[in-house]
């Protein structure tokens, strides 16, 4: 593969132009539609008028949890402890979050010199103690205590702060717990929004319906190494994160229906979708293989390479091996220019920071244009990132379909 060189991926981006608070109404948000390499400026409630014949939209169901918890040492000092992911007693995200009495997690740790290792912090929430003992200050391991028959997500919801994303620099406010979410929030475990889902609302949604606009459901949950920025000249150096996800059997079914035009709801579910492509690979050379995609798995060399339909088959047989309608798995796919998209047709996505690996994914799918977007957007009074305005991004050879 062709070096990339993030220099090449980067744009200037004037800090008045980051959205800090939501619009008031979710569908006002602008949407710039690119369609067959031409751009026109709509709004987001006019979506499903823009989506092509037998279109079937994926989102991203994931929920997110208020990941960022403080405790308070007898010498007033404040810890900030922000969950990342599950390590005990299960790695899987469902499983933790109805967890009573204890569990084990990755976290960051904000004043970490202040906490020793072996200590315990407690506090009272709502009447329910909590407990937290840091147990490995290098790798971030702390384990929780609070008594039974109380869940681990119904502490969380009680005691912590929505974790809105850095760039925003500033507190989480009242109204971010139902705006920082999606309207169609389920599962939860996400440290991050899918924000490109947070422009639909009750009445899109019906109208997508009335369309004939099929949906769909999927989850990827969301991690903060999304803001993960990226520290390397050459885009193939960086380390990509590790995200959980689940798929069903009715995603697969709805996959393999003929003709469908898959467009998926930002880059979660995108990266989703196109991994389930790739474990239809893995799936090829090992019927046994864990669902575990790594960011490497694309741009290795294959002597022949399954078709679309082949490889989800492949991963439906999977889940009837297994007697089961979900299966969970873990996702670091890198999809950056050169990418070849197995599954995904088409977009919806905010606009993202400069030089990030989301970038990369819409020059992915859109190719050089993705400047010309960006441009457009900054020149149209476009509002940017997690809060920002909507893009729905359609490319050339496919705006006739």
């Amino acid at each position: 593969m062709k070096a990339i060189d993030m220099q090449d991926y980067t744009y200037a981006l004037p800090p008045e132009r980051i959205a800090h608070h939501p619009l008031q109404q979710r569908d006002r948000s602008k949407l710039l539609l690119y369609r067959g390499g031409s751009i026109q400026h709509e709004t987001f409630a006019s979506l499903p008028d823009f989506l092509p014949p037998n279109t079937l939209l994926f989102f991203n169901d994931t929920k997110v949890i208020p990941a960022r918890l403080h405790f308070t040492k007898d010498t007033g000092a404040t810890i900030e402890v922000f969950l990342l992911h599950p390590v005990a007693p299960s790695p899987l995200i469902a499983e933790v979050m109805t967890a009573q009495g204890s569990g084990t997690w990755k976290c960051t740790i904000g004043n970490l010199k202040k906490w020793a290792e072996g200590a315990v912090l407690e506090k009272d929430v709502q009447g329910v103690p909590l407990r937290a003992r840091l147990l490995d200050r290098v790798e971030g391991l702390v384990a929780f205590e609070w008594p039974a028959p109380h869940a681990f997500a119904e502490i969380i919801q009680r005691s912590g702060e929505t974790p809105l994303p850095p760039y925003l620099k500033r507190d989480a406010e009242a109204a971010d717990r139902e705006r920082y979410q999606t309207v169609y929030a389920h599962h939860e475990g996400a440290v991050a929004a899918p924000t490109a889902g947070l422009h639909f609302t009750p009445a899109v949604l019906e109208a997508l319906q009335a369309k004939g606009v099929l949906t769909d459901f999927l989850t990827l949950h969301v991690s903060a190494g999304t803001f993960q920025p990226v520290k390397v000249q050459h885009a193939a150096d960086h380390t990509m994160h590790t995200e959980q996800i689940l798929v069903t059997r009715r995603n697969l079914e709805n996959l393999l229906q003929p003709e469908r035009f898959i467009v998926p709801v930002g880059t979660t579910s995108m990266r989703t979708l196109e991994s389930l492509y790739w474990y239809g690979v893995r799936l090829k050379a090992d019927p046994e293989a864990p669902f575990i995609i790594t960011q490497h798995d694309p741009y290795m060399t294959y002597e022949a390479l399954p078709s679309t339909t082949g490889a989800l088959e492949r991963v439906l047989a999977r889940m009837d091996a297994l007697q089961t309608d979900i299966l969970t798995g873990d996702t670091s796919i890198y999809i950056m220019p050169g990418y070849t998209f197995r599954v995904c047709k088409g977009l919806v996505t905010n606009f993202h920071q400069p030089g990030s690996t989301l970038i990369l994914l819409v020059a992915a799918l859109v190719g050089e244009d993705w400047r010309r977007i960006y441009d457009e957007a900054l020149g149209n009074g476009y509002r940017f990132l997690s809060y920002g305005d909507s893009s729905l991004l359609l490319p050339r050879l496919l705006a006739q379909v």
